[in-house]
């Protein structure tokens, strides 16, 4: 896609953070937005200030990512008010940290549900509408580099962004042929609200036998603590939705945003190969 004049958006997540910075730099490049969000409050402010901002084409729809009736009902929203989609940001997601043993089901789901399955559920609603107008389009889903490394402690985002890094690099293969390219979003620390996502886990607001609220595992404390104060301090939102727009146009599968990451994907690499040659080597195939 060279430019987005005139071109159709939809992004979840779209009330703060990348989603809301994503929605501001296409309303400036002349696109027409759906936002959507969870937060009905939140996504009809921000929309009332965009429009002011920006002077731009924006709509809101409701949506709860984690249900894909509420999905395919925003992407007919969409269509009725715009018309043909053109890009689909699979934006919305949420953090969620604790040692194994220690961590409810019901937010493990919960987890799967958004960061994983809310990115599935775009793809379905809206990519069959995309393939048959035949205009082309882009796909933007937003992973981590929590997608490329791992650190203790935080095993549930870790399985969903790698699912979503995953599911992206098929999906890039699977839409080339129809005109629809696809890219990955995998930041370090920006500035938005994930750290405090993990508050609205299902087992947040249940009481324990005593009736009082039930504590946060102590493996998840210290990484809010931790993940807090780098978030806090994280590149601007703004920075990095202007980055992601270049790199729809010069057509990156991935986007990355931080040069002292970079190492852990050469670590990454050499573990895989140093494991994966030694098996070799048992097997006996030799150089």
């Amino acid at each position: 896609m060279d430019n987005f004049q005139n071109k159709t958006a939809f992004v979840t997540g779209a009330a703060s953070g990348i989603g809301l910075s994503i929605t501001r730099a296409l309303l400036k490049s002349g696109a027409n937005v759906m936002m959507s969000d969870i937060n009905a409050d939140a996504l009809s402010k921000a929309a009332n200030s965009l429009r002011t901002e920006t002077g731009g084409s924006v709509d809101t729809v409701t949506c709860d990512v984690g249900n894909m009736d509420s999905v395919v009902a925003a992407a007919k929203a969409t269509t009725d008010r715009f018309g043909k989609v053109h890009l689909l940001f699979n934006n919305a997601g949420v953090g969620l940290a604790g040692r194994p043993g220690n961590i409810a089901i019901k937010d493990w789901q919960w987890i799967v549900d958004i960061n994983l399955m809310g990115i599935v559920h775009g793809i379905e609603a809206f990519v069959p509408a995309m393939v048959a107008h035949g205009e082309g389009g882009h796909i933007v889903n937003t992973a981590s580099m929590a997608g490329h490394f791992t650190m203790a402690g935080m095993a549930p985002y870790h399985a969903t962004k790698f699912a979503a890094v995953g599911y992206s690099e098929t999906l890039a293969q699977e839409l080339a042929p129809v005109n629809i390219g696809v890219s990955v979003l995998c930041p370090t620390w920006v500035k938005s609200k994930i750290h405090m996502a993990a508050f609205g886990r299902p087992t947040a607001s249940e009481k324990s036998g005593n009736g009082e609220a039930t504590k946060i595992d102590g493996t998840a404390a210290k990484v809010f603590e931790m993940t807090k104060g780098l978030v806090e301090n994280g590149m601007e939102p703004d920075v990095l939705a202007d980055l992601v727009l270049k790199s729809i146009t010069a057509k990156r599968l991935y986007i990355f945003n931080d040069p002292e990451a970079r190492a852990s994907i050469d670590i990454r690499r050499d573990m895989i190969l140093k494991d994966f040659d030694a098996c070799l080597d048992d097997l006996g195939f030799k150089d």
